[in-house]
């Protein structure tokens, strides 16, 4: 450890925290990544449930994720290993009344048009208006002078509705878990940018083979532990205070001094420990978010079940959700076995923005996930699943709405930073953007320290 090396406190061992706290140990400083969970990622992370090891929510990671990529392989991960890459596509089961469009391996923006071309279940109407949205974009460099609920863009550039139905509003929610009519146009668009607007392989999908905790955190806290550095996992930081020129955190049942403080929580708790420091603006900021919950439901089948494709998209039908006995919750379904063979059988449905689709319980959300798989794939056996877990991140993202105002990284009290998904981006609440908070709140501390 270098003679000038800083103390330096990471408050949350989430994608953002792990980030920054790698950053400032690769710069030579001694980390402390404080995590009030055994488990490290926290809001995508690993779930033990007995001896059946899930995650708290179905990932997919994009090709254009740079920084998270780049930070996987900075701690010793290979993408190419952890993560199955599949072309863009959005499929949906044969005879479910969705579509097939998946682009072939070929430049951008060819590979677009090839998949625009060949797309199966897309009338004539529902492409050109596909084209004209994507050619718009591009010509406006993917930016809105004034910002717009993404279903009124939409209705901006005449897309159909079987296209909306089919394309533009499981993109929305599965991006910005929001739905369309709350959603932010800008940022929608700036997802569209880096993936669609992007080269092919900006485009392409990355599904986990491992768990998310061991997908990053985990191996990002060995990377600190190696050069010096100290996880406290287990450890609630419960009060924070300035004690001269460095900081104090209050821990149950201790305290401990440092130089410089990442806090990396969620932005409720953030707002609890500057409870006595911080300016009544960026409390205020902090406490201003609303939350949508993601809900994943997993099915067990036999080992030897298995889907046409990793992943599938699925047609939700919400609106109609009172007014049946089997409503259609799921978005989209992925064949865990296809990812990791220790899985085989296990099926993953997704449910973004499920405020509605929990209220209900856990018990009756199975039981109409697994009879709309069963329906979707027209494959009866399927309502019928060995067993069952529904896993619910209530505050899994932000509400991401128009001119969303989001904090800065920089606290604006004296080597005090902030990271999350939460903080001043282009982009949603993703995995990518959690990374890119922590890499920036990172550097700029670094540009405080001696």
């Amino acid at each position: 450890m270098a003679a000038d090396a800083q103390q330096i406190a990471v408050i949350g061992a989430g994608w953002a925290g792990c980030s920054a706290a790698v950053e400032l140990t690769q710069a030579g400083h001694q980390v402390t990544l404080f995590e009030a969970s055994r488990q490290l990622g926290g809001r995508a992370r690993r779930v033990d449930i007995g001896e059946t090891i899930l995650d708290n929510g179905q990932h997919i990671l994009l090709g254009a994720y740079k920084q998270t990529l780049q930070m996987m392989r900075k701690v010793g991960i290979d993408p190419d290993r952890a993560m199955l890459r599949l072309p863009l596509q959005m499929c949906y089961p044969a005879g479910s009344g969705g579509m097939t469009f998946a682009t072939p391996r070929l430049p951008a923006p060819l590979h677009l048009l090839a998949a625009l071309w060949r797309a199966d279940g897309l009338e004539r109407e529902d492409k050109l208006a596909l084209a004209r949205f994507s050619s718009a974009a591009r010509w406006m460099g993917w930016h809105l002078n004034d910002d717009c609920s993404v279903s009124t863009l939409l209705e901006r550039f005449d897309q159909t509705e079987r296209l909306i139905r089919l394309m533009w509003r499981p993109l929305c929610i599965a991006a910005l878990n929001t739905r369309p009519e709350q959603a932010s146009a800008q940022v929608f668009l700036a997802v569209l940018r880096d993936s669609l607007g992007a080269r092919r392989k900006a485009s392409d999908m990355l599904l986990p083979r491992y768990d998310l905790s061991s997908l990053f955190p985990q191996q990002a806290a060995a990377f600190i532990e190696e050069r010096g550095g100290n996880l406290e996992s287990g450890r609630s930081v419960r009060q924070l205070r300035r004690d001269g020129e460095q900081w104090q955190l209050q821990c149950n049942e201790s305290s401990q001094n440092f130089d410089a403080v990442v806090i990396a929580t969620p932005p409720e708790a953030a707002a609890a420990l500057l409870e006595d420091c911080a300016d009544a603006a960026l409390l205020a900021a902090l406490r201003s978010f609303e939350y949508e919950p993601i809900t994943t439901c997993y099915l067990q089948y036999a080992s030897d079940t298995r889907l046409p494709r990793p992943f599938f998209a699925l047609i939700d039908d919400p609106e109609n959700a009172a007014d049946t006995d089997a409503p259609a919750w799921g978005q989209f379904v992925f064949d865990r076995g296809q990812l990791d063979p220790a899985q085989a059988g296990l099926l993953a449905v997704v449910i973004s923005a499920s405020s509605a689709a929990i209220l209900d319980g856990h018990q009756a959300l199975s039981h109409a996930v697994a009879a709309q798989i069963a329906a979707a794939f027209q494959q009866p056996q399927l309502a019928q699943p060995l067993w069952s877990q529904v896993i619910s991140e209530k505050r899994a993202t932000f509400a991401c709405t128009p001119d969303l105002p989001r904090p800065d990284n920089d606290s604006g009290l004296p080597k005090l930073m902030l990271a999350g998904d939460y903080t001043a981006s282009d982009y949603p609440a993703t995995l990518e953007s959690a990374v890119r908070s922590g890499r920036q709140a990172a550097q700029e501390l670094l540009q405080q320290l001696p």
